[in-house]
This record gives structure tokens, C-alpha cells and sequence, in this order.
């Protein structure tokens, strides 16, 4: 039984002003394009095609917000790096993904790297937008990998992340690392929000 029974889609924004109202919690998942996100997404909400998936990189060009429950939402971010949409749409997101970061609502960032890349120096540079909030990076397709090549892929994203980010091997369709990224995507939501200082 899904742990998200009521999981909707809301709404795709393509300007600030159409996000949802900034209260409750939401977590945002974001990847260098192909990396899997749409894959970890529907994974973990135990959704078939709740984030459509493509090979086609770039197919996610809006911010698309997902609820969980009420006032519990995810949002889809586009994917980053080799994207194949054009400069003049690429331009468009960055307002947008600024506009995310500053929300009371915004309780942290799933990060999804592809675990046969590693993590990379766009990936940290999404950390730092983060703006301290925590980050949990999912070292996606790790069933690609042996067991010696996930201990040195632990080992190398820790030496690269911030001290607000964790790390996990993680694999859609393997099911690896599900049941931890479930737990840290329930945990972000149940928290309070905490006044600025």
C-alpha cells in the first residue's frame, strides 16, 4: 500500500507568482538531466508515471508541484547540465528556481546524481542554492555499480558535499535505498517551520 495514497498533481508554474500558497512544507527534487529524477520520484511515491520519465533530456521544463497531503507537497525541478531545450527556455528557470529557495515552505532538496558520474560541479552548485536548507543526495542507479565502486562512491561524494547535505545509494528499479529516502522525505514535511533570524 502506497505510504502517499492521496498524491495529486497540482500544477506546473512557469512564474513565481503561480506557486501555490508558501504554507505547510515541501521538499524539492532536483538533477542534472537523465540522472533519474522523474525515475526516484515515482519510486518513492510508489507511482508508476506520477513524474513522466524520458530519455530525452530536458523533458521537465516547468516547476511542476506535486501533494502529498494537504499542506505536503514535492516539487519537480527541470533537469540541469545537457538539457536539450533551448538557451532563451533554460534562462527562464533560474528566476524560478530562486524564487523556490526562498520559501518559508521549502524543507530541503533531494538531489539526484547518476551514480556512474558521481557528484559533480554543477551539483554542488545546486547545494549552494540550497541556501542552507538540507540537502539528501541520491546516488542513483547504484545497481549499475559493484560493491567496491558504491563503498569509493560513498566515500568520494561525502569528501565533495557540505556539511547540510547527506548521502545514499539509491536505485529505482532495484528498489535500492527506497525505504531511507522515504524516511527523509517524511521527516522534512513533518517538520515546523522555524522564523527566520
Amino acid at each position: 500500500m502506497s505510504r502517499f495514497p492521496d498524491i495529486r498533481f497540482m500544477l506546473s508554474a512557469a512564474a513565481p507568482a503561480q506557486f501555490p500558497p508558501d504554507v505547510g512544507g515541501e521538499v524539492a527534487f532536483a538533477g542534472r538531466s537523465n540522472a533519474g529524477k522523474s525515475s526516484a520520484i515515482n519510486a518513492i511515491t510508489q507511482r508508476r508515471s506520477l513524474a513522466r520519465t524520458s530519455k530525452t533530456p530536458g523533458r521537465t521544463q516547468l516547476l511542476n508541484f506535486f501533494e502529498l497531503a494537504p499542506e505536503r507537497r514535492i516539487v519537480d525541478l527541470p533537469g540541469y547540465g545537457y538539457a536539450d531545450v533551448p538557451q532563451q527556455e533554460r534562462s527562464k528557470w533560474a528566476p524560478l528556481i530562486d524564487a523556490l529557495a526562498s520559501r518559508d515552505s521549502l524543507r530541503g532538496l533531494f538531489l539526484i546524481v547518476d551514480s556512474r558520474r558521481g557528484v559533480t560541479a554543477a551539483d554542488e552548485e545546486l547545494i549552494e542554492w540550497a541556501q542552507g536548507k538540507p540537502v539528501h543526495v541520491l546516488l542513483a542507479k547504484a545497481d549499475k555499480l559493484n560493491r567496491r565502486e558504491c563503498t569509493e562512491l560513498l566515500r568520494n561524494a561525502a569528501q565533495r558535499l557540505s556539511v547540510n547535505a547527506t548521502t545514499q545509494l539509491f536505485s529505482a528499479h532495484e528498489k535500492i535505498g527506497l525505504e531511507e529516502a522515504r524516511r527523509v522525505l517524511e521527516l522534512w514535511l513533518e517538520q515546523k517551520n522555524t522564523p527566520a533570524t
